[in-house]
C-alpha cells in the first residue's frame, strides 16, 4: 500500500510539470521584496540576518483558523494541535512560551502558554500577514524564544485613509472534513478626510472531523469525538490619520466554543502524595457516562464530552508620530487591555474556569543615525492577573505577574557585510496569593548578527545569542490534575533563570530564477525548563517542573526554481533533535519532512499548486511517549482572480488536502495518539472593493 501511494504522488505532481520545459524563459519576473512590519526600522526580509517568512492575507484565507495550524506548512514550523479549537505554532522543536504569538507587536495576554487546549487569541484568516520573525529583532518584543517569534497583524486600527472613501473584503467558505462554514468581513471607511472607521467579523462553525480508520472504545467511527469548533469575532476600530502618522483605537469581542477531544475521566481520583500518584483507578465507573457517543448523529453535542467556552474583551491604543522632536525620526505607542475567560464545561457545568485580566504597554523611539548606526529604543511593561478555580485548578491561589522591559535594536552597513546588535533586560515580579513564596528576578538577554554578500547574489549569515527566559507563573506554582493532557502537575518555586546560548548559520542565494537558503542551528541550554514525569499510572502522568541542560540542534532549507515563465518548482525540508542530559530525547519534538511543491501561474487569472511531502517517522522519543509513524502528504489547490470593475476584484478557490486519505498522528501534539483530519475539501470565495 505505501509502495502505491508514493506511486500516486508522484503521478499526481507530474501531471502539471511536462510543459513546463517547453515555456519560453526570457519573461521569468523577480518577486518584489516583503516588508516586515514587526520590525520598527521597517527593514525588508533580505536585510534580515535570518530568513523571515511572511505569509499573506491571500494564503492565510484558505489555510488554517488557529494560528498553530495556519503555519503548520512552512518551513521549521509545526503545530501542537489540541483539536481544531486550539494550537500554537512549534518552531524549530521550541512551543508554548518559547515561541511568543503577537498581535500588531502586542501581548495577546491570553492564557495559550499555560496548556495546549487553550486557544490563542487571535485569527489568522483575518490578518493582514502573519510574521515569523527571527534573529536579534525577536528581542524588541520577548527573550527565550530561540527559534523565532509570530507577529499576526490586521486592519483593526486603520493606518492610512482608504482610496476612494472605503475599502474592505468579503469571504466565505466550506471544508468537507467537518463540514466548517467559515464567513468573515471587514470594511474600512473614511469619516471625512482625516479620520477611518474599521468593522470586522467573523463567524465559523465546524463539526466533529472526519478522519481514516479511527477506532474509539473499540469501534470504528467515522467522526473523531468531541472535536467541534464554533467561533465570533467582532472588531469596531476608529483612527485619526494626519501628515505626520495616525492615532487610533479598537475594540474586540471574540466568543469560542470547541470541544476538547482525549479527556479522560478515569484519571479524576487520583491524587499526588509526595512523588507518587496515589487513590488512580477508584470510582471509575461513576464516571463511565462521560465517555458515551452517538456515532449517528452528524451534529455537534457539547454533553458528549468536555468543551470549552471562552469570552475575551480587548481595547488597544495605537499611535505612530514622524520626526517628534530632535533626534529621533519617529515614535510609537501602543496600549491594551484584555478581560479573558474560559470555562470548561462538563455535564452541562463549568468544572473549571479560567479567568485573566491583562495589560501591555509601549514605547518605541527610532532615532537619527549616529555616525553608520541606526536604531530604535522601547520600554515595555506588562501585567497580567491570573485566578483560575473550579476541579482543575492549578494554582493555589490568584497570581499577578509585573514585567518590566527595556530593549534596543541597532544595525550599519559596512562595506558588504551588514550588522545588527540587540538587547533586552527583563524585570519580573508574581505574587501569589498563596503560602508559596512570590517571586521576583531578572534577565539579561543579548544578539547579533552579520550578513555578508561576499559576491553577487550571495549571502552569509551568522546569528548568535545569549537568551534569558523567566519562568511562567505557572512552571513556579502549578498544584493539581489537569486532565486535558492526562498529567498531575507540580511547579516548582525554586526554578532559576532559563539561559540558552544559539547560533545560526545561513546560505543564501538568489537570483530571477533560482533561490535557495539553507540553515543550520544549534541551542545549548543551562537550567532548561521541563515537565520531568516522577509516577505514572497507565496514560496519567505526575510531573514536575524541573531543570537540566539540554541542546537543540537541526537544519532547514528550500530552493525554488522558475521553470518557466508558468511553473516555479520548490523543494523544501526540516529537522530538529532534542536532548534533555536527565531524560535523553526532549517530548514532542517532530520528526522532520521533506518534500517538493510545484505552483503555476496560468494566466488570465488562474494558478494552481501541487505539494508532495514526506513526514518522517518519530521513534526518538521522550520517556512515556508513543512512536509516531511517518506518513505521505498530497495537496492540490486550483485559484481563479478577476476584476469586476475598476474598483471591485474576487478570487474563487478549491483545495484538496491529505488527498491520498493518509492517517496521520501529530508527535508535536499532546494528542499524538489521535488521528488528524482525513482527506478533505476546502472551496471559497473571496470578494474585494
Amino acid at each position: 500500500m505505501l509502495f502505491h501511494k508514493n506511486l500516486l504522488s508522484v503521478a499526481i505532481l507530474a501531471v502539471i510539470a511536462p510543459s513546463a520545459f517547453a515555456q519560453d524563459d526570457e519573461s521569468t519576473q523577480k518577486l518584489e521584496t516583503i516588508q516586515v512590519t514587526a520590525h520598527p526600522l521597517v527593514q525588508t526580509a533580505v536585510d534580515y540576518s535570518a530568513a523571515d517568512n511572511v505569509i499573506k492575507s491571500d494564503q492565510l484565507a484558505q489555510g488554517g483558523t488557529t494560528i498553530g495550524e495556519a503555519l503548520s506548512d512552512q518551513v521549521g514550523v509545526y503545530s501542537n494541535q489540541f483539536g481544531p479549537g486550539a494550537s500554537r505554532p512549534v518552531i524549530r522543536g521550541q512551543d508554548a512560551a518559547r515561541v511568543k504569538v503577537l498581535a500588531n507587536a502586542s501581548e495577546t495576554m491570553d492564557v495559550s502558554t499555560l496548556s495546549p487546549d487553550h486557544a490563542v487569541t487571535v485569527d489568522p484568516t483575518l490578518a493582514k500577514q502573519i510574521e515569523i520573525v527571527r534573529g536579534p529583532s525577536t528581542l524588541l518584543y520577548g527573550a527565550g524564544n530561540v527559534g523565532g517569534l509570530v507577529n499576526v497583524t490586521d486592519n483593526k486600527i486603520p493606518t492610512q485613509m482608504p482610496e476612494n472613501g472605503y475599502e474592505g473584503k468579503l469571504g466565505v467558505r466550506y471544508n468537507t472534513g467537518n463540514d466548517e462554514k467559515l464567513a468573515t468581513a471587514g470594511v474600512t471607511v473614511g469619516l471625512g478626510d482625516q479620520v477611518a472607521l474599521r468593522v470586522e467579523g467573523l463567524k465559523r462553525d465546524a463539526n466533529n472531523y472526519i478522519a481514516p480508520d479511527y477506532v474509539h472504545e473499540g469501534e470504528k467511527e467515522r467522526r473523531v469525538d468531541n472535536t467541534f469548533a464554533e467561533s465570533q469575532n467582532v472588531t469596531l476600530g476608529l483612527s485619526w490619520i494626519y501628515d505626520r502618522g495616525f492615532t487610533g483605537i479598537s475594540y474586540t469581542n471574540r466568543q469560542d466554543q470547541y470541544g476538547l477531544p482525549g479527556h479522560n475521566h478515569e484519571y479524576e481520583s487520583c491524587e499526588a502524595s509526595g512523588n507518587v500518584l496515589i487513590g488512580c483507578g477508584e470510582g471509575e465507573d461513576d464516571h463511565s457516562a462521560h465517555g458515551e457517543h452517538d456515532s449517528a448523529h452528524d451534529e455537534h453535542v457539547h454533553e458528549t464530552g468536555p468543551w470549552v467556552d471562552l469570552k475575551s474583551e480587548r481595547y488597544d491604543f495605537r499611535s505612530e508620530l514622524a520626526d517628534p522632536f530632535a533626534g529621533f525620526q519617529k515614535l510609537r505607542v501602543q496600549a491594551s487591555y484584555t478581560d479573558y475567560q474560559h470555562d470548561e464545561i462538563e455535564e452541562g457545568q463549568a468544572a473549571t474556569t479560567f479567568k485573566s485580566e491583562g495589560y501591555d504597554t509601549r514605547l518605541e523611539l527610532l532615532h537619527n543615525p549616529i555616525g553608520a548606526w541606526e536604531g530604535v529604543i522601547g520600554t515595555q511593561f506588562g501585567r497580567q492577573k491570573l485566578d483560575i478555580t473550579g476541579e482543575e485548578a492549578l494554582f493555589a491561589g490568584p497570581s499577578t505577574t509585573d514585567k518590566w522591559s527595556l530593549f534596543a535594536l541597532e544595525h550599519r552597513q559596512w562595506n558588504d557585510v551588514h550588522f545588527e546588535l540587540a538587547a533586552r533586560l527583563d524585570q519580573q515580579s508574581i505574587d501569589i496569593d498563596s503560602p508559596q513564596k512570590d517571586y521576583d528576578d531578572h534577565a539579561f538577554s543579548y544578539s547579533g548578527a552579520a550578513n555578508w554578500a561576499f559576491a553577487p547574489n550571495y549571502k552569509l549569515s551568522l546569528v548568535a545569542s545569549h537568551q534569558e527566559r523567566l519562568p511562567m507563573a505557572q512552571e513556579l506554582y502549578s498544584q493539581g490534575k489537569h486532565l486535558a493532557t492526562n498529567t498531575y502537575e507540580l511547579g516548582n518555586e525554586n526554578l532559576a533563570v532559563e539561559k540558552s546560548n544559539n547560533l545560526e548559520l545561513g546560505f543564501h542565494y538568489d537570483t530571477d530564477r533560482l533561490n535557495y537558503h539553507v540553515h543550520v542551528f544549534h541551542n545549548w541550554f543551562d537550567d532548561y525548563i521541563y515537565a520531568q514525569t516522577l509516577d505514572r499510572y497507565e496514560d496519567f502522568r505526575l510531573i514536575q517542573y524541573t531543570q537540566d541542560k539540554a541542546r537543540f540542534y537541526g537544519a532547514e532549507g528550500e530552493i525554488s526554481y522558475q521553470l518557466s515563465p508558468i511553473y516555479t518548482a520548490t523543494l523544501f525540508g526540516d529537522y530538529v533533535r532534542g536532548k534533555i542530559d536527565a531524560e535523553g530525547d526532549a517530548p514532542r519534538v517532530p520528526g522532520g519532512r521533506v518534500g517538493t511543491r510545484f505552483d503555476a501561474d496560468f494566466g488570465d487569472g488562474f494558478s494552481g499548486t501541487a505539494e508532495y511531502y514526506r513526514a518522517f517517522k518519530q521513534d526518538k522519543i521522550a520517556v512515556y511517549e508513543t512512536e509516531t509513524d511517518g506518513y505521505n502528504m498530497v495537496n492540490l489547490g486550483l485559484a481563479y482572480a478577476a476584476r469586476l470593475s475598476d474598483k471591485t476584484d474576487y478570487r474563487v478557490y478549491a483545495k484538496a488536502n491529505n488527498l491520498l486519505d493518509e492517517t496521520v498522528y501529530n508527535h508535536a501534539s499532546f494528542l499524538s495518539t489521535l488521528p488528524q483530519m482525513g482527506r478533505n475539501f476546502t472551496v471559497g470565495l473571496e470578494f474585494g472593493f
